[in-house]
């Protein structure tokens, strides 16, 4: 009776499975969290290429001054050098995650495909005859069905569920995260073009070469001296803004796309591996199927 229960509830359990695989719903919830992810890279690497060309132009930037014939060179080109290499690299990370999160859209389309999930319905379905094959059945053939139903049910769920919890992680830890670090890196972009914009407007003007435009040349020279260190401290509040919520997207992108599906990957590795070695019930004339540890050893 007990061996009727459990194959009562794995063929419901089967049956449940073919269902959701039938509707869609999996697949779906997977394919929309996939394509939010990738909306999300997209984005990013907008705002991140942006803030590469205004650093850029901010290197190429130089002030020369001279206040009371003391020569002032102001070039961001030495504050922000290594800052630009940070976003290049962070670019890359970027283009990187959206790369898992386009082959993961790849991948949900293949599962979702419906020649798979006919072979996936088609191998429960044999297992299910087997389960009640009133008959006796070879020990290697069952046990070759039951895992090939195993496999094959792990990987048809593996990836909109990957999809599924990789979403559930972000909204769970790091969308916050992600949202406050994408505004501040906006906000920066727009600081390091004023201050930018602002040097450019500091370079010495043109004067008449008499005695008043002499003294204009000379307070604008000083007055541009002192502004040389007030851009300098604001490029460098700017470039330590952007290390900060940079490294702070770095983390949320290698979570969400990296870390988490290639442990996934490896619990699915692993779950295969077991089906593949797993001992399933099997067949006793005139009693039915029998778990393996109700199997009585032969006597003398």
């Amino acid at each position: 009776m007990r061996t009727v229960y459990i194959r009562m509830g794995v063929s419901l359990a089967a049956l449940a499975l073919l269902a959701v695989a039938h509707l869609g719903l999996v697949d779906d919830t997977g394919k929309a969290y996939t394509e939010e992810g990738f909306k999300r890279a997209l984005i990013t690497f907008g705002i991140v290429r942006g803030l590469n060309g205004v650093i850029s132009v901010a290197q190429g930037t130089e002030v020369a001054v001279e206040p009371v014939g003391i020569g002032v060179t102001f070039t961001p080109g030495e504050i922000l050098d290594p800052l630009n290499d940070l976003i290049e690299r962070f670019s890359w990370v970027v283009l990187a995650s959206g790369t898992s999160l386009g082959i993961q859209r790849v991948l949900l389309d293949v599962t979702a495909w419906p020649w798979f999930a006919a072979l996936v319905a088609a191998s429960i379905a044999m297992a299910l005859v087997l389960a009640w094959w009133p008959r006796p059945v070879s020990a290697a053939i069952r046990r070759g069905v039951y895992r090939l139903a195993l496999v094959l049910i792990i990987l048809r769920f593996s990836v909109p569920i990957v999809a599924i919890l990789s979403e559930a992680l972000y909204a769970q830890f790091l969308e916050p995260q992600y949202i406050e670090s994408k505004h501040k890196l906006e906000q920066t972009a727009q600081t390091i073009s004023s201050i930018n914009q602002e040097a450019q407007q500091r370079l010495p003007g043109t004067e008449e070469d008499t005695f008043l435009g002499g003294v204009k040349r000379a307070y604008a020279s000083a007055t541009g001296a002192l502004d040389v260190e007030h851009h300098i401290e604001a490029f460098t509040r700017a470039a330590a803004d952007v290390s900060e919520y940079a490294l702070n997207l770095i983390v949320v992108f290698v979570m969400q796309t990296i870390l988490f599906p290639l442990l996934f990957l490896w619990v699915v590795v692993q779950l295969i591996r077991r089906a593949m070695q797993a001992r399933f019930p099997g067949y006793r004339q005139g009693s039915g199927l029998v778990m393996p540890h109700e199997r009585r050893s032969p006597g003398p």
